[in-house]
């Protein structure tokens, strides 16, 4: 709940009086085709100690603000940090559950949590938005009927312990289709693969103990069959509170029984495990559309996703397409030609060859081909480094020693052809543990987890893209085809599926007017459907490169096509408003790519003597379209070495130049060079609620984790926070290396010992809000936190622990400093997609067919309780538009709905690399650009010193502790601007 106020409540929560309850409730929707008035209308007055800080007035810091400048040097104590007033006396148990770091000895000044997640509320929604021009669309939701049955689970043990999930479902299906009209009372169980039943009612008995045999089809026809015995108990648990879950989705209580939805979610599954292939929560077949090559002996295969959730419309199934790459049922010998080329066939395969194919092949599942009707199935462990025809093995228990090609012949009448190819290295097999290529298939329906070339990446995608009416089209007949009110399961449990999309109000708020420099012919601009452009505009704030130097790697570009280039490039910089020089420190600068590094230090060295210790303000590269790491390698070198800003540009747009490339170009080396292209008019004039009134700062956070397949490189998380109060349009950004896939942000906040100065405080959190401190005069007083990258099952947990590192933050900087948070996370990662309810209608859709930029829903298909919505802030481009999903999970600042939609949506328009809006969030999109960068920083094996730093320059104890190695520290001059762009 929002906590402006202290409230009285029987549940321990953690409270902190918001310092100012000014409430801004301007209605500043401007639906004219001129600019809004620049007074403010209809605003309350800010309290007047704050007045005069809006634009810095003055430039005299006091006391308070001088220390808040100075890091701490010396521990919290009782007498320099009296207690928060308004604190609650929680206890810290939390913390010693894991759920919050340490950070260093606890001092009176910080926020306590509550013992227990159960007793953290989130911020209930506030009412519903009013803002925009109304319309109707349709999502991808289906309403599901509540049973009105008793849902019952059981705890199922099988002895032996079985691993495969396959396997134990076989075993309980044997057991259902034995024992359903006797022992199981006609009930028909569902079933979680693992340890759980679920029946609608109870069966006869609380426990009871079966013997199950299984015998193994795929032994064959001819050959004997192998019988497995199986011990399966099971026994009562509890019984799923339907009552509680009626309540919380008519909105009477706040906590949702997770235990019914899990049940009801897997009822409704049951059915598509048995007749598609699941992978996650999707469900993907080769019936379902054509497959697609991808190459390399991958395909793509459609899918559906499918899973229930609470809503307030109540429970509600989400069906959407997807995609996936799976690895193509082929004999094994056609996959590896295609993998390596056909001349495979003809030739020996290089070490490189072999290992090639044994990272492709190693934990797929093949069959035999060789054995008429048996086709056992094995999994593949390696390939031997020998050819087939150089393998023997003994057969005896005297040694002698047979040879492969040999053993099959005269065993299966199977001549070897390929005997120059490796064997596949297989387990439990009896004679040997080797099988030839050509004798096995790739068994169908296997995904492919490994990393897809940047080709096959481009070929799944345009596979996945569908216009939304393609989309909602599949998406209806798959539901039809499911048939859910035939699904046996659905029948058994009572659940009943509405089979049409669900309908809702939506509203499209209206695009903000944006502010370009007064010098231009269009000092403002209001965009149309998303987008804009810079013709008659120039940047608000126009940076100035006077030094710069220019690198070309690309050996198809010739000097003068580079000079050209760079040419076109410092007059479009000039035209959209900045100074450029438009002569370079040294002439271009021809570079091999595989020296990246010693052609960056020439040029500096060069520069830097000619300049006679002036610093280089920017550097050109020239890249070759397929650079490999170059890319990554010269940004890692700039960054972190040299403390060089860089703007890359391929060779493809050096001879083919466009406006719109260079005019995009010119907005990123602006904002590099620490510029602003355009702010929102309404923050100029002061005009944004709950951000306008006092000094605000907008965070935007998120990690990345390695992708599948790493299983020990670290995550990368990244913090940027505004810097311009009040435009909120100027970021400055900071990351670190953390523990392998840990989604909690540990530097956020940190602190340590040191001998000399006692207890030392730092973190992205603290770093950023004195960079605030400095760049504006004014220190922060209210606190905007949007994080992306955290699933609901996260919730709890993230914000426990980041919220605190926030308060620690705070507090470690001044004593009784608590600036009010509102703490918002963003989704992406989602299923629910909206559509026009009218495809032919164009007024209400965008050039790709999808809803218009601004669409916001709040209603219906959101939580049944707390503060959430989905807005579409981007016109489409190609496919189906996917709305974000903002959850509000704590808010002190009292937000209105209509308040945090159109913040959220205005600020869309403030990214800086485009002229248009974009989908997220740009704090949060910043930060996933800059998380993504700070890859680059750990590729090369750096030297290692045992104590590194981190993006702030300071030792990264709790990273070395962890064994993660530090990322190497940005330079100051790298940190201040938006690298990352």
């Amino acid at each position: 709940m929002p906590m402006g106020k202290m409230k009285e409540s029987s549940e321990k929560h953690f409270v902190i009086k918001s310092q100012l309850q000014n409430i801004m409730n301007t209605k500043n929707a401007q639906n004219g085709k001129g600019p809004p008035s620049q007074e403010p209308q209809n605003q309350s007055s800010p309290p007047s100690r704050t007045r005069g800080r809006r634009r810095g007035r003055g430039g005299r810091k006091s006391d308070q603000a001088d220390a808040f400048m100075r890091p701490s040097s010396r521990p919290c104590t009782g007498t320099d940090s009296p207690v928060i007033a308004e604190a609650t006396q929680a206890t810290v148990s939390a913390m010693s559950n894991g759920l919050v770091g340490n950070g260093g000895s606890l001092c009176k000044a910080e926020v306590f949590f509550p013992s227990s997640t159960k007793s953290l509320s989130f911020a209930p929604r506030p009412g519903y938005g009013q803002l925009g021009t109304r319309c109707i669309v349709k999502a991808n939701h289906f309403f599901a009927e509540l049973p009105d049955k008793d849902l019952i689970q059981y705890d199922v043990i099988i002895i032996p312990e079985v691993v495969s999930r396959t396997v134990n479902r076989a075993i309980i299906a044997e057991l259902v289709k034995l024992y359903r009209e006797s022992e199981l009372g006609m009930r028909l169980p569902a079933y979680d693969g693992r340890r759980s039943l679920y029946t609608a009612g109870e069966l006869p008995f609380a426990r009871k103990e079966f013997t199950i045999k299984l015998i193994d089809e795929e032994d064959g026809i001819n050959g004997p069959k192998r019988e497995m015995e199986y011990k399966v108990v099971i026994k009562f648990v509890a019984r799923a509170n339907l009552h509680h879950l009626g309540q919380f989705l008519s909105g009477k209580c706040s906590d949702g029984p997770q235990d019914a939805l899990q049940i009801l979610d897997i009822v409704l599954r049951e059915l598509s495990m048995k007749r598609y292939c699941p992978v996650g929560r999707s469900f993907f077949s080769s019936d379902i559309r054509r497959p697609h090559p991808l190459g390399n002996g991958l395909e793509a295969w459609c899918g559906f996703y499918q899973s229930i959730r609470p809503t307030q419309m109540g429970l509600s199934l989400n069906i959407d397409m997807t995609s996936a790459a799976f690895i193509e049922a082929l004999p094994v010998i056609e996959f590896v030609a295609q993998l390596l080329g056909k001349d495979v066939l003809s030739r020996m395969l290089s070490d490189a060859d072999r290992i090639k194919v044994k990272k492709a092949l190693r934990g797929v599942k093949v069959e035999v081909t060789h054995r008429e009707n048996v086709r056992r199935k094995y999994r593949v462990s390696g390939i031997t480094t020998q050819p087939t025809r150089e393998l023997v093995f003994p057969v005896d228990e005297h040694s002698n020693m047979k040879s492969v090609v040999e053993y099959f012949q005269e065993m299966y009448g199977f001549t070897i052809q390929y005997s120059h190819l490796p064997c596949l290295q297989v387990g439990n097999l009896k004679k040997a543990n080797y099988l030839p290529m050509e004798a096995c298939k790739i068994v169908e329906g296997q995904r492919y987890t490994k990393r897809l070339s940047e080709k096959q990446i481009t070929s799944l995608l345009k596979f996945t893209c569908q216009r939304p009416r393609d989309r909602e089209n599949d998406i209806l007949q798959t539901v039809q085809h499911n048939a859910y009110e035939h699904d046996s399961y659905a029948k058994e449990f009572g659940i009943k599926i509405n089979e049409n999309l669900a309908s809702m109000e939506a509203r499209v708020l209206p695009a903000p007017w944006l502010k370009y420099h007064e010098t231009g012919k269009e000092k403002v601009c209001l965009p149309q459907v998303g987008q804009w452009n810079m013709m008659n505009k120039k940047m608000i704030n126009g940076m100035t490169v006077s030094r710069w130097a220019c690198i070309n790697f690309s050996r198809s570009v010739q000097e003068s096509v580079a000079r050209g280039f760079c040419n076109e490039l410092v007059q479009m910089c000039q035209v959209s408003g900045m100074e450029f020089n438009p002569e370079p420190v040294i002439p271009i600068y021809p570079a091999r790519p595989e020296q990246v590094e010693k052609a960056l230090k020439q040029v500096y060295h060069a520069c830097m003597n000619k300049l006679k210790g002036k610093e280089l303000d920017l550097v050109l590269a020239i890249l070759p379209d397929n650079n490999g790491s170059l890319y990554g390698d010269l940004k890692r070198i700039c960054e972190t070495d040299l403390g060089l800003i860089s703007q890359c540009c391929l060779a493809k747009y050096v001879f083919k130049i466009s406006k719109q490339y260079l005019s995009n170009v010119s907005l990123k080396i602006n904002v590099k060079m620490g510029g602003r292209n355009t702010v929102l008019l309404d923050a100029i004039s002061c005009r944004i609620p709950l951000v306008s009134d006092i000094p605000t700062i907008i965070f935007g956070a998120d990690v990345t984790h390695p992708e599948n397949g790493e299983d020990s490189s670290p995550s990368v998380a990244a913090v940027v926070a505004s810097q311009d109060w009040p435009e909120v349009t100027k970021y400055a950004g900071l990351v670190c290396a953390q523990a392998h896939r840990q989604e909690l942000i540990q530097d956020l906040y940190k602190s340590w010992h040191d001998p000399i100065r006692g207890t030392v405080s730092g973190g992205m959190i603290r770093d950023l809000l004195v960079s605030f401190r400095k760049a504006t005069g004014q220190k922060p007083q209210r606190i905007i936190f949007y994080r992306d990258g955290v699933s609901e099952g996260q919730f709890y947990q993230v914000l426990l622990f980041e919220l605190d590192a926030i308060r620690k933050a705070c507090a470690s900087l001044e004593p009784n400093y608590q600036p009010p948070v509102t703490f918002i996370v963003v989704q992406k990662r989602h299923h629910t997609r909206l559509f026009a309810n009218n495809h032919r209608d164009k007024s209400s859709t965008d050039k790709s067919g999808n809803i218009l930029p601004g669409t916001v829903v709040d209603s219906k298909i959101c939580h049944p309780t707390e503060f959430d919505f989905y807005l579409c802030s981007h016109a489409g481009i190609q496919g189906t538009s996917r709305p974000a999903h903002y959850h509000v999970l704590w808010d002190e600042n009292n937000f209105t709905a209509d308040g945090i939609q159109s913040l959220t949506n205005n600020l869309c328009y403030t990214y800086a690399r485009c002229t248009r809006s974009v989908s997220v969030v740009p704090p949060a999109y910043y930060a996933h650009l800059a998380a993504f960068r700070a890859r680059f920083y750990m590729e090369p094996d750096a030297q290692d010193n045992g104590c590194g730093a981190d993006s702030g320059g300071k030792t990264t104890r709790a990273a070395g502790e962890s064994g993660v190695r530090p990322l190497p520290a940005l330079k100051e001059n790298v940190k201040r601007v938006m690298f990352y762009c």
